[in-house]
């Protein structure tokens, strides 16, 4: 079998930092290759540099046995190559059959025919089980939903190369499992298919080869999967063994820091009842659709509470801003869509960090002074070992791992009571994920109250102190977590499944 594409010494340098080092790859037809690497070990630049985004500052990229050299990722998609990036490409006006069809509108007279864009759209949607009207806005979606419309626009292409970046990093296991059905099927017709997760167990459900990166070089070059298990693939990409989750062993004492009691939402949660404490970490737990994300941000504000109550230290509030719930109670919200809720990505590290202590540290006139802002922002740099060549390097230069641990940071800085971590590791490196985890602990260990949102069971059973689970925007039950993973993932499901059959 010939190689479809094949990558030869490729090297990228960006302002303070060399992303690739003479990197080698060779992707087969018909194969399902996995891209492995922590955060900032160069697995995004070479993609960029395969699609077109990027072109490489030394090195060959040869595509059937011809060199290639994209000017943009329009030469890429003609030449049969089409990308999931782990930055959604979506126009948020756009509706969703425009959206998967951007790329080749059917036309008629001239014209765009909708009827036909609707018909195709939907052809693309069905695979997938995305069993939403093509006409809706795509800003209407959940995140989970944008990344099911992200890969039917690229299975639109009928792509022979498809490139998936962390394509199930917000779906559900069912969505995944359809995805990988379908991947399946694609790499069995002779498609080439390059695959990045972190979640290695779906790497070996799924993948035949793979070649890992670290620090910008090959750690391994297209190798066969088979006769690696999951330790040696982790000591290719942190040099090291994989270090032990630590489980959590709290007692929560105390009054609640932070109570809800029969909260409705303007967004349709209805009956919302629990409380956290100092130095506890709260679990909310459900499937994609549950309305968790939705319920921290009318906690935060960002929505209306239109029933119900919400104490801080046992006294009835009302929180009708993300700044309220800032300066009056210190509750704090790292976001699950951290690029464009979290960050302000062309923004640097150092004012990223400092926004939530600019009041603060203004002087008159709202001038702020360069050394506070330095002098807030750098003993949380430092703590959570943000990897920046300066305070000053824009956030959209960083590597995943490392704009998280930025968002993190700036809620440090602000000293919040409660902090609200939405999927904290979503996308995140295994040596990353552990760090956040650590961090997480150490917080609650502090005197942190802490809601943990998370799709990912075992980091839920692992990191909580109790787990109160979600289901159509209910609470649906709750639980002490004794993180026994097999007892407390059947008593999870037990509780969401009730729910749906009851409804």
């Amino acid at each position: 079998m010939s190689a479809k594409l094949v990558i030869s010494g490729a090297s990228k340098a960006f302002p303070g930092v060399k992303a690739l080092d003479g990197v080698d790859l060779s992707l087969e037809e018909g194969s399902i290759h996995a891209l492995l690497g922590e955060n900032g070990a160069g697995k995004s630049t070479l993609i960029k540099i395969i699609t077109g985004v990027h072109r490489a500052d030394s090195g060959t990229v040869t595509l059937d046995g011809e060199e290639v050299h994209f000017a943009s990722p329009r030469e890429a998609i003609a030449r049969g190559i089409a990308a999931v990036h782990q930055e959604r490409n979506l126009i948020p006006r756009f509706s969703v059959a425009e959206n998967i069809m951007l790329e080749r509108l059917p036309a008629r007279a001239g014209l765009v025919d909708d009827a036909a864009v609707r018909t195709e759209a939907r052809r693309h949607m069905a695979p997938l089980g995305l069993d939403i009207d093509p006409d809706t806005p795509v800003r209407q979606l959940s995140v989970a939903r944008m990344q099911l419309v992200e890969i039917a626009k690229a299975l639109s292409l009928h792509a022979r190369l498809l490139v998936l970046d962390e394509p199930t990093a917000s779906i559900t296991p069912h969505e995944t499992e359809t995805l990988f059905r379908l991947l399946k099927e694609l790499r069995d017709d002779g498609c080439a298919i390059l695959f990045v997760s972190h979640k290695l167990d779906e790497v070996f459900e799924l993948c035949d080869s793979v070649t890992v990166l670290r620090d910008g070089r090959n750690a391994c070059h297209s190798r066969p999967l088979a006769g690696l298990d999951r330790a040696a693939v982790v000591k290719l990409m942190i040099g090291r063994e994989e270090a032990a989750v630590r489980r959590a062993d709290r007692t929560a004492e105390g009054a609640p820091i932070l109570s809800l009691s029969g909260v409705a939402t303007e967004l349709g949660h209805r009956d919302i009842g629990f409380d956290v404490r100092a130095g506890e970490i709260v679990g909310l737990y459900g499937l994609v659709g549950a309305g968790r994300t939705e319920l921290a941000k009318a906690i935060i504000g960002a929505a209306r509470v239109t029933a119900g109550e919400v104490r801080v230290d046992g006294e009835p509030v009302t929180i009708d801003s993300v700044a309220t719930a800032l300066a009056r109670h210190r509750i704090g919200y790292v976001s699950e869509d951290r690029k464009h809720e979290g960050l302000i990505l062309m923004h640097s590290v150092r004012r990223n960090v400092a926004v939530t202590v600019w009041r603060r540290i203004a002087r008159a006139l709202g001038f702020l002074p360069d050394r506070a802002e330095r002098e807030a922002v750098m003993p949380y740099i430092e703590r959570l070992q943000v990897r920046t060549p300066s305070l000053n390097q824009p956030v959209a230069l960083l590597s995943g791992g490392n704009q998280q641990k930025v968002s993190v940071a700036k809620w440090l800085a602000a000293g919040v009571r409660v902090l609200i971590i939405d999927e904290p590791t979503v996308g995140i490196d295994i040596q990353t994920k552990g760090y956040l985890h650590e961090l997480i602990h150490e917080l609650a260990a502090q005197g942190t109250a802490i809601i943990l949102i998370s799709s990912d069971m075992p980091e839920m059973i692992s990191l909580a102190d109790r787990i109160v689970v979600m289901a159509d925007f209910r609470v649906v039950g709750s639980l002490d977590n004794d993180h026994d993973m097999r007892r407390m993932g059947e008593a999870i499901m037990a509780r969401i499944h009730r729910i749906d059959e009851a409804a």
